[in-house]
């Protein structure tokens, strides 16, 4: 169980995942901003589902606390690259298909 009721941990998860997106990128805030506008144009194209069904999906196949989530778009494919920690103390890799929450891979972190 979470340590933050949920409406927290959803703007906190947004947070991060905004964070994320701004860290990774290597063109500076220009890029970053029109990274974020592509990523919104896809979600009210209905391309990729919204954060709260991503998280929901992940944890049904890794329960634990979310630490980390990112979104890529790779050769015309979303996908949300998340970190869970489970109740073990395992931090694990999960990715899901951003469109379909197809759960695509998922590594234990070592």
């Amino acid at each position: 169980m979470s340590p933050f009721p949920p409406r927290r941990l959803h703007r906190l998860v947004g947070r991060v995942l905004a964070l994320g997106l701004l860290a990774t990128l290597a063109g500076g805030p220009l890029h970053a901003s029109e990274d974020a506008d592509r990523a919104r144009r896809a979600l009210e194209r209905g391309e990729i589902r919204p954060l709260d069904a991503v998280l929901e999906a992940a944890r049904a196949a890794v329960p634990g606390d979310v630490v980390s989530v990112d979104l890529k778009h790779d050769e015309g494919h979303w996908l949300y690259k998340l970190r869970i920690l489970g109740a073990d103390g395992k931090r694990r890799t999960v990715k899901v298909d951003a469109g379909t929450l197809k759960i695509l891979d998922e590594d234990d972190d070592d």
